[in-house]
């Protein structure tokens, strides 16, 4: 869906730069509380109707329904997403140590260390704008899995996961390669409208999903305190649907999900959305994640990057239509 206006977007530094270095030390909780018991499959209905937008309360109309899924895709769906679309001969594999685009995060030309999986994109309509890069038509990467940020594995034959990260939310995945699970499945990326909407409800100007305050039982964002946060600060994506009012040992959560029944939209990892903006190159993603403070996790807030940026901050969720 392309919009014809302009959208500023601010740059979030802070936590957001792709996998490198040594890996951190395994926070407690991974190996202890691997599923929350909220199906990843399922979804739920948004409908039709006026909603209060941004932060200052805009009265936008959705004249039509759709579906969200309930949580964020996980690294079980995005690997069987793979093993089919790589059997199907619609992905490839090959050194991903290519020039591809330019990362205003880091700075410099992005590049991605060892193989990689590629996906044809068609491209955007290029417009010449003042901060627009061209994206033409071509193979892009889609997910670095031998970054060493990557939760899934490739044994030269088939994608698996990494022990216990089965449930946790996918992240290491460009915009082109959300678009491209969202394609081969008849989906699609949600609009920045349509997330914004399906996490806040249409009743009221809720800054987050559960409610109008921060609450740190209600999301994973920085130093909170969940059990995937290790002893130095360094915070591990939680399962999806991990704040459903259960107990995890001696952590008490609360039903956090939205008022359509959609969980982690605020916080956990940051969600690719689908629109694509007049002279604007960048894609935005929504929700915070587990590396910034609550208030950057709001639902107005947004942060953009190219759409060839991966983080093991950001993943993605799927709309279809009804």
């Amino acid at each position: 869906m392309k919009l014809t206006r302009i959208l500023i977007v601010g740059l979030l530094a802070v936590g957001l730069l792709a996998g490198c270095g040594q890996v951190p030390e395994a926070p407690v909780g991974l190996s202890q509380f691997t599923d929350s018991g909220i199906d990843p499959n399922s979804w739920a209905r948004v409908p039709a109707g006026i909603f209060l937008t941004g932060q200052y309360d805009l009265q936008v109309d959705l004249d039509y329904e759709y579906e969200i899924m309930v949580t964020e895709v996980t690294n079980a769906q995005y690997a069987q997403f793979l093993n089919e679309a790589l059997a199907a001969g619609v992905v490839r594999i090959a050194p991903g140590d290519t020039i591809d685009g330019y990362d205003h995060l880091k700075g410099g030309a992005i590049r991605y260390e060892g193989n990689a999986v590629f996906g044809h994109y068609e491209g955007d309509e290029y417009n010449s704008g003042r901060h627009e890069e061209k994206i033409p038509a071509g193979d892009y990467v889609l997910f670095p899995f031998e970054d060493i940020a990557s939760r899934i594995n490739f044994d030269g034959s088939r994608f698996t996961v990494k022990e216990y990260y089965e449930n946790h939310p996918v992240t290491m995945v460009s915009w082109f390669g959300a678009k491209a699970y969202a394609d081969f499945y008849g989906y699609r990326l949600p609009t920045e409208l349509e997330w914004e909407k399906a996490a806040r409800g249409m009743d009221d100007n809720r800054p987050y999903a559960w409610g109008d305050l921060e609450d740190k039982r209600a999301a994973s964002f920085y130093k909170y305190g969940n059990p995937f946060q290790t002893k130095n600060g360094w915070t591990d994506t939680a399962p999806v649907g991990f704040y459903n009012g259960k107990t995890y040992g001696n952590y008490q959560t609360i039903d956090a999900k939205s008022p359509y029944g959609v969980y982690d939209m605020n916080g956990n990892v940051a969600e690719w959305v689908g629109d694509i903006w007049l002279e604007l190159h960048d894609r935005v993603f929504k929700g915070g994640h587990k590396n910034t403070y609550a208030i950057d996790g709001r639902v107005w807030k947004r942060n953009s990057a190219p759409p060839q940026y991966v983080s093991p901050n950001v993943g993605f969720r799927c709309v279809r239509d009804i």
